[in-house]
């Protein structure tokens, strides 16, 4: 049963009580200081439920917003949600606040699982979500800690060379769909980073297939459940709380084995003899983390495995996804991608291997290439949503406690008002005189753009995002020249997956700029 026929039945089942208590509803000031929205019934919520779905929210927000004004509340049964499109109320819900919006709702289908919260995208705002960001930030990403990786992130730059120089049929050059490549390129390196071992290609294939159709069944088949109240959704929807189950099963039949590896090498003093195993690994400090509020006890097995699905999704999809984007636009813009060629061979020595994490400091453009790409193209329009912890106001209207606030990342970044031709591709704009000059992508003192969120729930992340989008689009153009292919012209119309994704995705003809090496050792 899909949502408009689940809504449908309730609608039939509950109305008589809908219409006593829309008659008897008392129109309170509390009430009238709500954001503006569709209609509601009481325990149905709004009723546009009726006819849109959870998972395509995007559309029928634009035209709530274009209506109503940048703030505007949905209803799912008696959950309020709140959106927001405008990048000042932004700041000063996020930054100004930023405490009162530091919590997160709970994942209605995490807690139908009786799964832990203890995660840092999912864990509320407290000492144990302090624990283990801290963790993440200061033993992984760390800029200390990322140069160890640097030997990783070359290993996956010549896996991504290889891939995508790859002849096609009869030796003809080929015209790859880049976005799979760049998807299995960017998993092998968070896998490394991850679980600190280099595996061969089926295992990450396997691994990499595992996660993917997690998350896609997780964006497609669950919003549904944040309809309704739970004693509803586990028995008419329970096909969908097993199919998640078994989904769930299989990653961790994959993981487990990895980190048992790095528990056994942690057991060896990490002396380890395999060529394929690093000093170093994501999982290493998990296995060192205790929660001090919880007994001091360590990680559950269960807990170290959603910890590590994060660290791979939060790595892999948006970035890859960031990737094609970029790759798209510097093929629709040739003029364009040679100024950045250009300014990459001003900078390299013709016989230097790859454009190192030192070399992307010399190149302005390069910058300006990557942040242009976040702002036409953030790879998630929305970001994960935040929880109201108290009372609190946002453009004059009210948020209770515990309601659920989200903010519209593509609007703010497309807006005419703020932005000069919002929807053309010029990375000028982030050079001295442009109208994104100083744009600061952490929206401390301001928000432009938010492509990472901002406030105290920020893309943890961020700098690691951002290297990797400079290393390997830098080292791709140097590569390669990327040119359009009749037949298979670029198209920017957007699906929404995990993240927003091209609905037709990008298949150019690359020419190799010089020799190829054929080891990805």
């Amino acid at each position: 049963m899909d949502a408009p026929q689940l809504l449908l039945c309730s609608v039939l089942f509950l109305l008589p009580a809908a219409v006593l208590l829309l008659t008897h509803r008392a129109q309170g000031n509390q009430r009238s200081r709500l954001p503006p929205g569709p209609p509601s019934l009481p325990l149905l919520g709004s009723v546009v439920w009726l006819t849109n779905s959870p998972s395509e929210i995007e559309p029928l927000l634009w035209r709530l917003v274009e209506r109503h004004g940048p703030v505007v509340a949905l209803r799912a049964g008696p959950r309020l949600s709140v959106f927001v499109a405008d990048r000042r109320l932004a700041h000063a819900a996020l930054v100004e606040s930023g405490a009162a919006l530091a919590d997160r709702p709970p994942l209605t289908s995490a807690a139908l699982l009786g799964e832990s919260d203890n995660t840092v995208t999912r864990a509320g705002y407290g000492p144990v979500w302090r624990l283990l960001r801290r963790n993440l930030v200061a033993e992984t990403l760390h800029p200390s800690r990322v140069k160890l990786f640097a030997p990783a992130r070359a290993w996956a730059r010549r896996v991504l060379a290889e891939k995508l120089g790859e002849p096609g049929p009869g030796a003809a050059p080929a015209a790859p769909r880049v976005v799979e490549t760049f998807h299995y390129a960017m998993f092998c390196l968070l896998v490394l980073m991850c679980f600190g071992e280099r595996l061969d290609e089926p295992a990450v294939r396997a691994i990499a297939a595992a996660q993917r159709e997690l998350l896609v069944y997780l964006a497609k088949n669950m919003p549904v459940f944040a309809l309704f109240p739970a004693a509803v959704t586990k028995h008419l929807l329970r096909s969908r709380l097993d199919k998640l189950r078994e989904l769930k099963r299989r990653v961790k039949e994959l993981l487990l084995p990895l980190i048992n590896a790095r528990r056994e090498n942690k057991k060896l003093g990490g002396e380890s003899k395999k060529e394929t195993m690093f000093e170093h690994s994501y999982v290493d400090t998990l296995l060192d983390i205790r929660l001090h509020e919880d007994g001091d006890r360590p990680l559950t097995d269960d807990e170290i495995i959603i910890q590590c699905s994060e660290f791979l999704d939060a790595g892999t999809d948006t970035t890859s996804t960031e990737l094609e984007w970029i790759m798209a636009e510097l093929v629709k813009n040739p003029s364009i991608q040679e100024k950045l060629y250009n300014e990459i061979k001003a900078t390299i020595d013709d016989d230097k291997e790859e454009v190192s994490e030192e070399d992307l400091h010399k190149m302005p453009y390069l910058k300006a290439v990557i942040l242009e790409g976040l702002r036409k193209h953030p790879p998630a329009h929305f970001v994960l949503p935040h929880k109201a912890a108290e009372d609190m106001e946002i453009g004059g209207y009210l948020i209770p406690k515990g309601t659920t606030v989200n903010f519209m990342v593509a609007q703010m970044s497309r807006d005419e008002r703020e932005w000069k031709n919002p929807m053309e591709f010029s990375p000028e704009r982030f050079l001295p005189g442009g109208d994104g000059e100083g744009v600061d992508v952490t929206g401390t003192k301001a928000i432009r753009m938010m492509p990472f969120g901002v406030g105290r729930r920020i893309c943890a992340g961020l700098g690691i995002a951002m290297l990797h989008l400079e290393y390997f689009v830098a080292n791709m153009v140097r590569e390669f020249e990327w040119q359009e292919v009749a037949g298979d012209e670029v198209d920017f119309a957007e699906k929404n997956e995990f993240t927003v994704v091209m609905k037709k995705p990008l298949r150019p003809r690359l020419v190799p700029r010089r020799p190829q090496s054929t080891s990805t050792h």
